[in-house]
């Protein structure tokens, strides 16, 4: 396998930057340039190509199999100018190292052994990670996150496809190897596993990629109001004239670790304008796409507060009465109803915690937050459900092992056990040149 090279610190100037070589030559082509390298011992050295000092380096050598790759690995930390690194990359490109292709070095970390597949896709995903929760997530699974139970499943499967197998080659002797009975009871529990994970997936991707939370309600209940005090800025124009906003306004803030996605909406209502008729529209897919609905009502309408008609979504959906410091009694018994005052800020903290509650718990990682990973177990369920319909209709052994082995299959498909080119190819052009 040949030698490879990138540098891994993000593009531009910086106090450092780091150059990894790795491969069966990675020692001896450093060697060319610094001094000679212990394992896993940092060297303080020049580094000198013919016969000039390109720049004064610190070189840690990592020996095969114990580095990131799992190959013989270097790597050069040097002052952060955009000339040494290409200096540096150039001449150990010419010492018979060539350009690494991007995510190369952690596909090869996964095809010598040392990461599962999900656990690599981990690695982007920690690399792109802006908050404390989505690094949280990603670093669970890195660490193996739902894998175990992954691995679990997959060996019973094995197990009991082995035995139905072995019935057929003893058909003709009505032999039954396994026990019906616990193959359902497995299938059950594997179901309910599968079942799980696909429902993780809708709080593993927003975690992930921000909390879509759409603010909605009819025209001058203070949704862009809200807005602004939400994200502590002017973002949105405030008016007391209705149909002020007619396109969706969105921004982004963190809280508590978690990045939200605000989008402020046209207030609904009937109108013979189709500008504003556009915006409404856009309004609804917004809270049809959301995970969370915040729908804003005036404390001072009290027919809209007695039927405000909120929407219905599959996400978390808060009623936020505004305006409550325009009124003398707040009814604070009254379930999942949050009082609020864009003007005064009063519930503002009270809703961003609403907001954020059913996203906080990361837990260990067993949630799905890779749309891939998301696809694969939606087959795999629906195989499994297969399996269990089959045990109970008395399907013969080999239709049901072929259920079993489509099973298996998609869970192969998400840990790496079964792969292939373009799959790989896909996984890790997602990843910059150096990891």
């Amino acid at each position: 396998m040949s030698t490879i090279a990138a540098i891994s610190t993000p593009a531009g100037v910086g106090g450092i930057a780091v150059i990894r070589l790795s491969g069966s030559e990675a020692k001896t082509i450093a060697e060319r340039f610094v001094r000679p390298l212990s394992d896993h011992k940092a060297t303080y050295t020049p580094f000198v190509a013919d016969g000039d000092t390109v720049d004064e380096t610190m070189v840690t050598y990592y020996q095969a199999p114990h580095s990131y790759t799992g190959d013989d690995t270097v790597e050069i930390a040097c002052h952060g100018s955009l000339y040494i690194q290409q200096a540096i990359l150039q001449h150990l490109i010419a010492a018979g190292a060539r350009l690494a292709e991007a995510g190369e070095f952690t596909r090869r970390a996964f095809l010598n052994g040392r990461l599962n597949l999900s656990q690599a896709e981990a690695v982007a995903d920690l690399i792109n990670s802006t908050t404390e929760a989505s690094n949280q997530l990603a670093l669970s699974q890195l660490r193996g996150g739902y894998q175990q139970k992954l691995k679990e499943m997959r060996q019973e499967l094995l197990d009991l496809t082995a035995l139905l197998e072995l019935e057929l080659d003893f058909s003709q002797e009505d032999v039954e190897f396994a026990d019906r009975n616990r193959l359902l009871s497995l299938s059950e529990n594997i179901e309910n596993e599968a079942m799980r994970l696909v429902e993780s997936f809708r709080t593993g991707n927003a975690v992930k990629n921000g909390i879509r939370v759409a603010i909605v309600g009819k025209p001058n209940v203070g949704k862009s109001s809200l807005l602004n005090a939400l994200l502590d800025d002017d973002r949105a124009i405030v008016s007391n004239i209705p149909g002020t906003t007619r396109d969706t306004i969105e921004d982004t803030v963190t809280i508590d670790g978690l990045l939200i996605r605000f989008i402020d909406t046209a207030g609904i209502r009937h109108t013979d304008n189709p500008i504003e008729q556009a915006g409404i529209d856009r309004s609804m897919k917004a809270a049809k796409e959301a995970d969370v609905v915040v729908y804003v009502v005036d404390a001072t309408d009290k027919e809209n507060l007695n039927n405000p008609n909120v929407p219905k979504i599959q996400g978390t959906t808060i009623l936020a009465i505004n305006k409550c410091d325009l009124i003398d009694h707040i009814n604070t018994s009254t379930p999942n109803h949050i009082y609020i005052s864009a003007k005064t800020g009063t519930g503002l903290d009270e809703l961003k915690h609403a907001i954020v509650a059913p996203f906080k718990e990361v837990g260990d990682g067993a949630m799905l937050s890779n749309l891939r990973h998301f696809e694969a177990m939606k087959c795999l369920l629906a195989a499994i459900r297969q399996v269990r319909q089959g045990l109970e209709q008395g399907t013969p052994s080999d239709l049901v092992a072929i259920d079993l082995r489509d099973a298996i299959h998609h869970i192969g498909t998400i840990t790496g056990e079964v792969t292939t080119d373009e799959i790989l190819g896909t996984i890790f052009s997602r990843f910059c040149v150096g990891k």
